[in-house]
């Protein structure tokens, strides 16, 4: 898929770049609306609505419930673990970030070479620290709102990374947004304020400890994964070389701009290490002192699991559509709780929820009824351009 496609030289970065730079600005390819007769409206609505369904939306939209779901994995295993008194937030993710770094860091170094992926982690490493930074805090912050606040809180300021990652694309690439997708961005919030509702009537809702501090490090950590999924400012046909001055890192931009090996190693390697140190710093006498026996290490291997299919499925998203999508995604996630705790749980299914689940399906349909997919930023991935050429091979990561 064009998504995926990777480029192995430099200087088909450089010209791709000016290509792409010097093209004008192209306006939607959707069939337009005819308003002229009722059966011309019909028809015409009809061909756009086919026109939405390419290979590249259909897998964005899929892949982002394929998230969602892991989403769900994640909260089901961390409340679990919780609920066996096991609350080491910052350990716990520290076997991801390993994980990450294990299993794409060494082939990263087979495609760069070793004096390669030195050199990458000297010119480019602070850029990638500053990603995991918000990464790792970020997940610190949310999980920590989870142990002060309620539900309704958590599950509402948590999109509140939405318009943070929108105004951020807004403020920095000046990106445009047409009507119909921050009408597809009101649904999505509909759809979510109906599972909202859901859960309060069936009083799934816990009493908050201290609704103030959870409330804080809930909208903290929601603006820090808002911050990290930005593009951050550059000029289109600016060769991306690792010496310009950049505002923040953003997974959406390097993953657009690098091969995804090279963003999801690094981040993992760097994760590691912040997770690490803070994990020692907070963490160093509970460890000794939690429960490792069998189940908890068993929730910890699920919850490592879904978060790396997680990680590796996300920059495919921001390829294929963008972080604001990626976000809408999520929202659907509190509908697979539901069916996560209809087997563990014995919930008992409310016909909201599925309503729910619809307007949301609707509202990710709605954000691309008018824009497409392919005009959501430029997708150019290549190595370094301060590699030797002999150091890195075609890759179609």
């Amino acid at each position: 898929m064009a998504f995926e496609k990777e480029y192995d030289s430099p200087t088909k970065e450089a010209s791709v770049s000016e290509e792409q730079s010097s093209a004008p600005k192209s306006r939607s390819n959707r069939p337009p609306i005819v308003y002229t007769s009722f059966g011309a409206f019909w028809k015409s609505f009809w061909l756009r609505f086919k026109s939405l369904w390419t290979r590249q939306f259909t897998f964005s939209l899929i892949a982002g419930q394929v998230v969602s779901l892991c989403i769900t994995c994640t909260n089901v295993t961390t409340t679990e673990l919780v609920s066996r008194n096991f609350t080491l937030s910052t350990t716990q993710t520290l076997f991801l970030y390993f994980s990450l770094f294990i299993i794409y860091t060494p082939y990263t170094m087979y495609k760069y070479g070793l004096k390669g992926w030195c050199r990458l982690v000297y010119k480019d490493g602070w850029k990638y620290a500053l990603l995991a930074a918000c990464d790792v805090e970020g997940n610190f912050l949310v999980v920590k709102a989870y142990q002060y606040t309620d539900l309704l809180s958590c599950m509402l300021l948590d999109a509140w990374a939405i318009p943070v990652c929108l105004f951020m694309s807004w403020l920095y690439m000046r990106t445009r947004y047409h009507w119909t997708q921050i009408l597809g961005v009101l649904i999505c919030v509909a759809g979510l304020g109906m599972l909202v509702g859901s859960d309060e009537i069936t009083q799934k809702s816990w009493e908050a400890l201290n609704k103030a501090k959870g409330d804080g490090f809930m909208i903290a950590g929601a603006t820090l994964y808002g911050i990290s999924e930005y593009p951050f400012p550059h000029h289109e046909g600016q060769r991306n070389d690792g010496s310009e001055l950049l505002a923040n890192a953003s997974e959406e931009f390097l993953v657009r701009k690098r091969p995804l090996y090279e963003v999801v190693g690094q981040l993992g390697m760097y994760g590691s290490i912040i997770n690490a140190i803070q994990g020692t710093a907070l963490e160093y006498k509970s460890i000794r002192s939690s429960n490792w026996d069998g189940e908890n290490v068993g929730l910890i291997f699920a919850y490592t699991a879904a978060m790396i299919i997680l990680y590796t499925v996300a920059p495919l998203i921001y390829r294929s559509s963008s972080s604001a999508f990626f976000n809408l995604s999520l929202l659907s996630s509190d509908f697979y709780g539901l069916l996560f705790g209809l087997f563990l749980y014995h919930y008992s299914p409310y016909w909201l929820y599925f309503i729910s689940f619809a307007i949301v399906i609707t509202g990710l349909v709605v954000y691309f009824w008018h824009s497409t997919p392919e005009e959501q930023g430029i997708l150019n991935p290549v190595p370094p351009s301060y590699l030797e050429p002999e150091n890195t091979s075609t890759s179609t990561a």
